[in-house]
């Protein structure tokens, strides 16, 4: 057997698992489900948005926390309702992890708006000045 002989163990080529390619794949298409659900319950709370003329769909961010604001003036975040000192801990412990966190303020059509600047004024307590507010399309009346 010459110095340079490669071996059968050496000669055979590399094999690719399919059972962790598939493990990823399936781990994946759970996590971007369960991530499309919370995405979907922010807005199934019965809150009527304003309408305005220019309204425009925007691309939501990944972490973009939404403060839903009912026409009682109760604040409701990922489904837990926090009173004013609440929301103010909330977004103060967020501001500190996530400097540049972004805000949604979803608040109900007839909600008073004192609640709406409550809401602002949490915000700007923890720093956070990346705020939009959610409104729908006017629907098009014609005769």
């Amino acid at each position: 057997m010459s110095r340079f002989e490669v071996n059968e163990y050496q000669k055979q080529r590399p094999v690719v698992q399919m059972a962790p390619l598939i493990d990823i794949v399936f781990l994946t298409l759970v996590f971007f489900m369960t991530l499309s659900i919370f995405n979907q319950q922010e807005t199934e709370i019965d809150i009527s948005v304003p309408q305005a003329q220019e309204a425009k769909q925007a691309m939501r961010s990944p972490g973009e926390i939404i403060i839903n604001i009912d026409k009682e003036g109760s604040f409701v975040v990922n489904q837990n309702e926090l009173t004013q000192e609440g929301l103010e801990r909330m977004l103060m412990k967020v501001s500190g992890l996530f400097p540049d966190q972004s805000i949604i303020i979803r608040a109900d059509e007839n909600a008073l708006h004192k609640y709406i600047v409550n809401a602002l004024d949490a915000c700007a307590k923890a720093n956070i000045w990346n705020i939009s507010f959610a409104t729908q399309k006017k629907k098009n009346e014609s005769p």
